[in-house]
């Protein structure tokens, strides 16, 4: 990978997201040989235009709502023109290529037509303890509901989410841009 300038952009309410974006900006860093390339790092609404115009790259995070990016994400990406934008998310739901390529495909279509998917990524990530409760409680009401049951093995597995195998292969996606 050659030096080029860059913006990490990221919504990450549960701070999921907020570990790719970080390891997204150590591995750029290391690339670069320095942080002068990096034109900013952080949330939509402190992100300065300007600077991101010079961007060669944005890579912009999302986490997971309902199979779509959250609004404030949406948003910026559709401010978004003739970008070259690497996409990367978390969701709480994981273990399906399938399921994470259908909410990859979602969010792209909150990017005008003269802009470039660079790259993609998605990892599983930890849900709130809320959750949990509310899946217990429905499990409670209905002790047989297998969906139920799934949901609470997934939100178990989900716990050590993002985990290092998951930044290696992060890592490894952007070592092809």
């Amino acid at each position: 990978m050659i030096s080029m300038k860059y913006a990490v952009i990221y919504d990450s309410p549960t701070g999921n997201t907020k570990i790719l974006a970080e390891e997204i900006k150590k591995y750029m860093d290391g690339q670069n040989g320095n942080t002068e390339e990096c034109l900013y790092c952080g949330e939509p609404d402190d992100a300065d235009g300007k600077k991101l115009s010079e961007a060669e790259v944005i890579f912009a995070g999302f986490w997971t709502d309902k199979g779509d990016s959250g609004a404030k994400l949406a948003e910026f990406l559709e401010s978004l023109h003739g970008s070259r934008v690497f996409l990367f998310g978390t969701a709480g739901f994981g273990g399906s290529e399938e399921y994470f390529n259908r909410i990859l495909e979602k969010v792209s279509t909150h990017l005008a037509a003269d802009n470039t998917v660079a790259g993609r990524y998605m990892s599983q990530g930890k849900m709130p303890v809320s959750v949990r409760k509310r899946y217990e409680s429905m499990l409670e009401q209905n002790p047989e509901d297998e969906r139920m049951k799934a949901m609470v093995e997934n939100f178990d597995r989900a716990l050590s989410h993002p985990d290092a195998s998951d930044l290696k292969n992060l890592r490894d996606v952007l070592s092809a841009l």
